[in-house]
């Protein structure tokens, strides 16, 4: 009885009432089947292979089909890009203006709207402002000027009370200002300079040299020692064409006359004046080879030596739209020439006095074309120190642009104590009708009177608040 109780509580366990097997019982059978069947098993892991490879190989697809996308539209907006960048290079001009034209975005109107470029180019040798030249460049007519004033030139007031201090080669190293020099060159010559490019006679030798030297023409034999702690130097140069390189152009620059006291014949221009030809000269024939396309790689070392030995208040941008125009320059297209002059001695000094009419006349074609009127009358533009005491600085502004519109040359700009009164100083002895002049401008009854000539200007102008 037992014995049958046990076995149909055996069963129970094993079967259900309605004859299906229990889950344990079902998941040892499917683990046996799932064993004892490999194929099986090898079927489901290879379906899951195929399945991952063919997802990798649709997005693998994918991939490529987007960067090739990518890299077509990026061709193609590179093509219109250089398109439109090579029509531009065409018109500003082709080569390598357009080229620079067109990476400094100008057009065909920049040429249109630029003026000359006129400054003057100072050389110091020892201390001494020895080269003095106003330079002009048209980069519309792709025409320049070379004009020199001898550094003897007597600049003074009066001349019988002259001393060496008068001569303008002297005027630099009152202040060590170069626009010292600029606005004594525009007193003898009636021109309105601004800008002034100062050298170093280091930076002129050590460009020859950075450019492979310079193939020149020496006039005369020169033959020159002088053994001085101050000087300590010898020039030994032969007549002919020659490649200069920088120690020769030095002394080339730096000649004056022989040892035996002959020096350039009168017909090119003894001593100082022949010595100023020269300089000239060699100047054109530097700036000639230095424009070559092939000193294009030796840019750097050139602007090495400009940057150490070359000062300018010449901004960047003041010169960057002329740079595509002036790589076309044709040396051939310089005018150089010096400004009529006569020796003359004064106080027991010798000077150079300029011959105003023809200075008058030569100025006006070089730097004018013939168009400006040079009668007798005709003066420089009168200078002016203009400092702000009204305490407005819009009232500056407007006084600044009336000045300029009556020719008026604003050279210095300030501010100062606000005052009620309006007050002109005249420090050059310029004429009553000038400080009328300014007052009907302004429209204000001027406090007028005399100062000393120290700030470098014809008038001080200073603003008060009475000015409306």
């Amino acid at each position: 009885m037992k014995e049958n109780n046990h076995k149909q509580m055996k069963n129970n366990r094993a079967v259900h009432p309605n004859g299906s097997t229990t889950r344990s019982e079902n998941n040892r059978n499917n683990n046996k089947r799932t064993n004892n069947n490999p194929s099986h098993n090898n079927k489901t892991i290879n379906k899951g292979k195929n399945i991952n490879q063919n997802k990798y190989k649709t997005r693998t697809k994918s991939n490529h089909k987007t960067l090739k996308k990518f890299l077509v539209i990026i061709g193609i907006i590179f093509i219109i890009i250089l398109g439109i960048f090579t029509y531009k290079v065409y018109e500003n001009g082709w080569g390598l203006q357009g080229f620079l034209s067109t990476l400094l975005g100008q057009t065909e109107e920049t040429l249109a709207d630029l003026d000359n470029l006129e400054f003057l180019l100072i050389g110091e040798s020892g201390n001494m402002t020895d080269t003095i030249i106003a330079c002009s460049y048209d980069p519309k007519t792709q025409q320049a000027n070379m004009l020199s004033i001898p550094r003897d030139t007597f600049i003074g007031d009066n001349e019988a009370s002259a001393t060496t201090s008068d001569k303008i080669n002297c005027v630099y190293n009152i202040k060590k200002d170069p626009m010292n020099t600029v606005k004594a060159v525009n007193k003898v010559t009636g021109l309105n300079l601004k800008y002034y490019v100062f050298v170093d006679t280091a930076a002129l030798i050590k460009l020859v040299d950075a450019i492979g030297g310079v193939e020149f023409d020496v006039p005369i034999n020169m033959d020159y020692d002088d053994t001085s702690k101050e000087n300590n130097l010898h020039i030994h140069l032969k007549k002919g064409m020659q490649t200069i390189d920088g120690k020769k152009a030095e002394q080339l620059l730096r000649f004056r006359h022989n040892n035996d006291g002959s020096s350039y014949p009168e017909e090119y221009g003894d001593n100082d004046l022949g010595r100023m030809r020269t300089q000239r000269e060699f100047i054109k024939a530097t700036l000639k080879q230095t424009l070559k396309a092939s000193n294009v790689f030796k840019l750097n070392e050139i602007l090495d030596i400009s940057n150490k030995y070359v000062k300018t208040n010449l901004s960047v941008n003041e010169v960057k739209d002329y740079i595509p125009y002036a790589i076309n320059f044709d040396t051939e297209n310089l005018t150089s020439t010096m400004l009529p002059n006569e020796s003359k001695k004064l106080n027991n000094w010798w000077f150079v006095k300029i011959i105003d009419s023809e200075a008058r006349k030569l100025v006006n074609d070089m730097f004018y074309g013939g168009t400006k009127d040079i009668s007798e009358g005709e003066k420089r533009p009168i200078t002016v120190e203009l400092l702000n005491g009204s305490g407005d600085s819009d009232k500056l502004e407007k006084v600044l642009k009336l000045l300029e519109k009556d020719n008026f040359d604003v050279v210095k700009v300030g501010n100062t104590t606000v005052t009620k009164t309006t007050s002109i100083i005249n420090r050059t002895k310029q004429e009553k009708d000038v400080i009328s002049k300014i007052s009907s401008i302004l429209n204000v009854k001027a406090k007028s009177s005399t100062g000393k000539d120290n700030v470098n200007a014809d008038l001080s102008l200073t603003i008060g608040k009475d000015f409306k």
